[in-house]
């Protein structure tokens, strides 16, 4: 199999991790925080249940989207990579323009029509 392949398949992996409102809500949340936060906090804040926020959490740190370390009895996280953010920011400009109807702006694609 080709390196390009292989990179495929993985991007297929990734997407299919975010794929899931939860972990995008999650990855959101964590990008607005100015530091680590621990799952009690996310509890509180997000409105959902630990177990669902903890296996979330364990799927986004296996992909290696979220960095996580333990002090005590809390574990904190925090983005691994804010680079996903701003794929995921560029769909949800997608997803936009299409529920508004409105144009996309153009691209360099575009010219070469």
């Amino acid at each position: 199999m080709s390196s390009t392949q292989e990179f495929i398949d993985e991007a297929a992996k990734i997407y299919k991790v975010l794929s899931n409102s939860t972990r995008l809500k999650i990855l959101y949340y964590l990008r607005h925080q100015d530091s680590e936060t621990d799952v009690k906090t996310m509890v509180n804040d997000l409105g959902l249940v630990q177990p669902i926020i903890s296996k979330q959490l364990g799927i986004l740190y296996r992909y290696q989207l979220v960095c996580r370390h333990k002090e005590g009895t809390r574990v904190y996280y925090v983005l691994d990579d804010p680079h996903v953010i701003e794929m995921i920011d560029d769909m949800l400009k997608h997803v936009k323009h299409e529920i508004k109807g409105e144009p996309h702006p153009r691209t360099l694609y575009d010219n070469k029509k």
